[in-house]
């Protein structure tokens, strides 16, 4: 805050003297520098539901990942350069991160650092860091992230023929260190380094593939900014298929792993995806990344994953398309408009979910509408499903059954609430203005009583915070 107003007349000489010996000497420090307020960072960055996720201070612009994987032994090795804006004064700041550290460097002069826990990496500047500021940090490091766990959670997936870097919430830690919550998007600039005789691939475009020897470095530069659980990469032997779409570069791409019936089955469902994000288009607006692509791997994952423009999925086949619809969904929902907090996440999910039913809808199927209302009368007052507060689950049930389809059910209700038009409205406006940023509940319940002129917080309170079975009323989108 600046001087009181008596302070801001002419100082008597010896006040006046008195006062710059006390600012010299750190006795009295001017408001607003780095020795009055300059305080650690906070050791998460405020999601009630994983407290330690993330981290207060920082704000990261760009990430620059160079690691190196052997297939051998499962260690991966490398270094991330961080390019970080500090929110606050910073005496201490921290990045999430499992693997063993060797050194950090701030602006290029190596620094002091320290865990904080096994998740949190401390680094201590030399001197404070202003609010304001942009610095860099390097963190270089070496480790096997199949040994390394969190919350419960071993979320790497190799084995000697291949390895893909894929999960939810949580996987960047495995891998490099980050400010580890959506909240916080960057841009991406990742190398892979492995033998020649494997494929890299990873969020963005491919710009270069050298090869040393042996050995040969992949990158890839994803330009439009990310949260940090969707960074992947993959590395094996792929069958790969390319071709553009509406402007837009697509990859399908399939593990050589497979048996040959499988992998011309998954094939064909991964070059889909272009048919897919240009459906989606024709709803929802232009598609809001630079490519598009799907990567089914070999290794034995249980779900798939709407990774940046490159979502990742299991050993499935020709009749899945509903996934793809499910994942390409997802980049508007989730990826472009990224959650602000993990109890939102039945914005994304449920999302997604009703764009298969409105794929269906539209290709000659099942209507959204009758869809809903099947769903609704199959399903008792007395029936568990109705039991979950989809609007809070809880961190431990995000994934759960009622967040996608009751979260569907909710898009789906508001259709017939407020009707097709401002529906459509509504789902356009809010990917357009909240493009490569953030939204919460809040912002979208607000937008949807905008465009529709209706006042719907008893709307959105029924179908997301009661643990109940909404009414059969007209009011509620039904009826």
């Amino acid at each position: 805050m600046p001087f009181p107003s008596p302070f801001r007349r002419a100082l008597r000489p010896s006040l006046a003297s008195g006062m710059a010996a006390a600012l010299l000497s750190g006795l009295l420090a001017a408001p607003g520098t780095a020795q009055a307020v300059a305080e650690p960072g906070d050791l998460g960055i405020g999601d009630a539901y994983f407290p330690l996720d993330g981290n207060g201070g920082i704000d990261v612009k760009r990430y620059r990942i160079r690691n190196r994987y052997d297939f051998d032994t499962g260690r991966l090795a490398g270094r991330t350069r961080l390019t970080i804006r500090a929110t606050q004064d910073l005496s201490r700041l921290h990045l999430d991160f499992l693997l063993p550290v060797r050194s950090v460097r701030l602006d290029g002069k190596e620094v002091p650092w320290t865990r904080a826990g096994r998740h949190d990496l401390a680094v201590d500047p030399r001197d404070p860091v202003l609010r304001g500021d942009r610095f860099h940090v390097t963190v270089r490091y070496a480790g096997r992230p199949e040994a390394l766990g969190y919350l419960g959670e071993r979320n790497w997936l190799a084995n000697r023929h291949e390895v893909v870097a894929m999960n939810q919430p949580h996987m960047a830690p495995w891998w490099f260190p980050s400010n580890d919550h959506p909240s916080d998007k960057a841009r991406m600039d990742i190398r892979l380094t492995v033998p020649k005789d494997k494929q890299v691939f990873a969020n963005g475009e491919r710009v270069s593939r050298e090869v040393r020897g042996d050995l040969a470095t992949t990158r890839y530069v994803a330009p439009e900014p990310m949260a940090t659980y969707l960074a992947m990469f993959a590395a094996g032997r792929f069958d790969v298929a390319r071709g553009t779409r509406n402007g837009v570069p697509w990859t399908a791409i399939v593990s050589r792993r497979l048996s040959a019936a499988n992998r011309a089955a998954n094939m064909d469902l991964m070059r889909r995806t272009p048919q897919v994000m240009a459906g989606l288009e024709e709803d929802l607006g232009p598609y809001p990344f630079g490519s598009v692509g799907g990567l089914v791997t070999s290794l034995p994952v249980g779900f798939a994953l709407e990774n940046q423009t490159l979502a990742t999925y299991p050993v499935t086949g020709r009749g899945y398309t509903w996934l793809v619809v499910h994942e390409v969904a997802h980049q508007w929902f989730g990826d472009s408009v990224a959650l602000r907090r993990w109890r939102d996440i039945w914005l994304n999910e449920g999302a997604a979910t009703f764009m298969e039913k409105r794929w269906t809808e539209t290709h000659r199927g099942q209507s959204a509408a009758a869809w809903l209302r099947d769903a609704y009368d199959a399903r008792p007052e007395v029936s568990t499903f109705w039991d979950l507060e989809i609007g809070n689950p809880g961190p431990d049930r995000i994934f759960a059954g009622p967040v996608y389809l009751r979260g569907a059910m909710t898009f789906q209700a508001l259709r017939n609430r407020i009707g097709e038009d401002d529906f459509w409205a509504l789902l356009r406006r809010w990917v357009s203005e909240r493009r490569d940023g953030h939204g919460t509940r809040g912002g979208f319940v607000a937008m949807a009583e905008e465009v529709s002129g209706e006042e719907l917080d008893e709307f959105f309170r029924v179908w997301l915070d009661v643990g109940s079975k909404p009414a059969d009323i007209a009011a509620n989108g039904l009826g």
